[in-house]
């Protein structure tokens, strides 16, 4: 099984992604097209957006640990 990449690799693979959506709506000859590019760009911005709001939840449950683990033990040492 293949291990997960990082998600500051994720994000620079999605953010090359969004570059190249911006080439392809640039050269693109009619509105399908066009349309196509925005609902593609969308959906990567929408990636982008799910990494980030990962991270803060990661960030968020490891604060919330470390205030249990003090809880625990200020509870313990008044026992």
């Amino acid at each position: 099984m293949d291990k997960h990449k990082p998600s500051d690799e994720m994000i620079k693979e999605l953010d090359n992604l969004l570059s190249k959506l911006n080439a392809m709506e640039i050269v693109a000859s009619d509105e399908h097209q066009k349309n196509s590019v925005k609902i593609q760009r969308a959906l990567v911005e929408g990636q982008i957006h799910s990494i980030n709001e990962f991270q803060h939840l990661k960030k968020a449950i490891d604060l919330l640990t470390l205030q249990l683990f003090d809880v625990q033990n200020k509870t313990r040492n008044q026992s």
